[in-house]
């Protein structure tokens, strides 16, 4: 039957039950016990004969001669509910008939019992419709295969489909996870501006607003408040973390999306190096708590979070496989390596600072790591601190992770005068044309003028969690965002 003629015969349904004083969609009905608690305590339900009442939605009805059976989930888990014709009451039973569809929600009373093959039950007395379902569910043999069907009616997906509800359950774990390991260490847990007037704290292309209560241009934040955070730092915070959502207004991929949820975390007198094993002691907690193992097979690379994490120079690597040195090369030979490599560059992305990355991108896909990358030019990276051994490099680590970057942790630069510099240098790069480069930000210099402690700080986000998954990011997005329906 096709679904408009579905969706009729549903709605005479709904006004044929409200001709008989009978609410489709009533405001509250009977609900004693979760269908987990109702299992859970089957066997003293069963020995007192106590009736309780359980609510969900009816997933599928069988009925074979004069008993129907329906499973009925909650949320929490499924029971079978079953009607017999001449024991239950006969009203009861043919109104369950005649409007009770699969995809109802409803609220049904009676007692546990345990059919002869096993399956445990609830005998139902009395039934009350909870909400009417105008649209059939799709087969859950079969579920939603089309991608972006399945992306648009998410809420069917995780209905029909337990891996996709156990997904997003691990994900739940996986943020929750890192919030306790914060919090056990002291870190408090802040919110800052999703709005601002310099978006900074990343190489990125923001989002471009209007506030008409201010008439003026704004941005939506291209992180998780690094620069908000860090004048927290000079307020006397001395650890701060916020998981919040960021925006940024680039291309999309298998691992790219241009919102999504971001860890970014600052602790007062550390540095890298103590960084470096807090990070190590993080990520392995996720792993066995979230997943209880640490092996995984991720995009072909074989991961062990347990086993010793790689240390690698940025330089090194880059000069192995290129023949250059990337911190003191010349622009022009910079570029001359990206051409040789095939990398296409934009006329405002041809500079040295983007063909050096883009370098280092051709390597990591081959690194499985765990690892940690480390000695990156001071002209990659405006807010670390230098090396003081290696002045034109700076404390900054990326872990690596099956061919990708999962991680970024420095320790943070807080001399004002430095600061000012490279933000100048920044800006030069986006006034040739390189829109991803960073603003000059006058007020955080400010900030930094009335002094910020030596620090460490440190960004994930939530592909990390995607790669766990070893799928694609918008896999594990509740909602990903979509190009509006055309009919």
């Amino acid at each position: 039957m096709a679904e408009d003629d579905i969706r009729a015969q549903r709605m005479a349904k709904v006004d044929e039950l409200r001709r008989l004083g009978i609410d489709p969609y009533p405001p509250r009905v009977a609900r004693t016990v979760s269908v987990k608690q109702f299992l859970s305590s089957l066997a003293e339900l069963q020995e007192s004969n106590k009736a309780e009442s359980l609510a969900g939605r009816v997933m599928s009805i069988r009925q074979h001669g004069g008993i129907i059976f329906a499973d009925l989930f909650d949320g929490t888990a499924r029971v079978q509910l079953v009607l017999k014709q001449g024991e239950t009451d006969e009203q009861v039973f043919d109104h369950f008939v005649c409007f009770v569809d699969a995809g109802d929600f409803v609220s049904a009373t009676g007692t546990a019992f345990t059919t002869k093959r096993g399956e445990p039950s609830l005998k139902v007395d009395t039934w009350q419709m909870a909400a009417k379902s105008l649209m059939p569910l799709p087969s859950e043999w079969y579920g939603i295969k089309d991608e972006d069907l399945r992306f648009r009616q998410r809420y069917l997906d995780i209905l029909l489909n337990e891996e996709t509800r156990a997904l997003f359950e691990r994900k739940s774990k996986f943020w929750q996870t890192i919030r306790n390991f914060l919090i056990a260490r002291e870190f408090i847990e802040v919110e800052t501006p999703i709005i601002e007037t310099e978006p900074g704290g990343a190489d990125a292309r923001p989002f471009v607003t209007h506030h008409n209560a201010l008439d003026m241009q704004a941005y939506l934040r291209i992180s998780a408040g690094e620069l908000w955070q860090k004048r927290l730092l000079v307020a006397g915070f001395p650890r701060v973390f916020e998981i919040g959502r960021i925006f940024r207004n680039e291309g999309m991929s298998n691992e790219h999306l241009q919102d999504y949820t971001q860890l970014e975390f600052y602790q007062a007198f550390s540095d890298f190096k103590e960084g470096m094993q807090m990070l190590q002691d993080l990520y392995r907690t996720i792993v066995r708590e979230v997943y209880g193992t640490t092996k995984f097979v991720i995009r072909g690379h074989d991961v062990d979070f347990a086993a010793e994490w790689q240390q690698l120079d940025y330089a090194t690597e880059i000069q192995k496989k290129f023949g250059i040195d990337p911190v003191h090369c010349t622009e022009d030979e910079a570029l001359a390596a990206a051409k040789k490599a095939g990398i296409a560059l934009d006329e405002g992305d041809a500079n040295k600072s983007r063909a050096v990355d883009l370098l280092w991108k051709k390597i990591r896909h081959e690194i499985s790591g765990p690892a940690f990358l480390t000695g990156v030019p001071v002209f990659l990276e405006p807010l670390a601190k230098r090396d003081p051994a290696r002045p034109d490099v700076v404390e900054r680590f990326q872990i690596v992770i099956a061919g990708s970057e999962l991680g970024k942790g420095f320790s943070e630069l807080n001399d004002p005068v430095d600061q000012r510099g490279r933000f100048e240098q920044q800006q030069g790069m986006r006034d040739a044309g390189d829109d991803e480069a960073q603003r000059m930000d006058e007020s955080y210099v400010e900030a930094l003028e009335f002094g910020m402690p030596p620090a460490f700080g440190f960004g994930m986000s939530e592909r990390l969690f995607s790669f766990l998954e070893n799928k694609n990011v918008r896999e594990t997005q509740l909602f990903p965002l979509l190009r509006p329906k055309i009919d």
